[in-house]
């Protein structure tokens, strides 16, 4: 058992120190679902650090190891996610107009 945790932690997954590559591997598993969702890297880090405590550092170390072995995708992928103002902006819009037709 990993000594790194408290007994209260009810999840078995692996430890960064106990299982580094089993840790890096789920990590990148979880980039790869940020991914699927159309985070940002930005987005990604934060919802890691708050949802599975993974330290931002991690999240970028990890993020970067992906870029360098996926240089086109992630060149695409950039400006796939990169922010758009007229379409951030109708989205904000979109459900102030649903209310108003309620």
């Amino acid at each position: 058992m990993c000594t790194h945790h408290d007994d209260k932690s009810k999840h078995n997954l692996p430890c960064l120190h106990c299982q580094p590559h089993s840790y890096i591997r789920m990590v990148q598993h979880m980039i790869e679902r940020c991914i699927l969702l159309s985070m940002t890297r930005d987005e990604c880090v934060k919802a890691l650090d708050h949802h599975a405590s993974i330290l931002p550092l991690v999240t970028l170390t990890v993020w970067r190891g992906l870029q360098r072995e996926n240089k086109d995708f992630f060149e695409t992928y950039g400006h796939f996610v990169s922010p758009r103002p007229f379409l951030s902006g109708y989205v904000r819009r979109s459900p102030r107009f649903a209310r108003r037709i309620q």
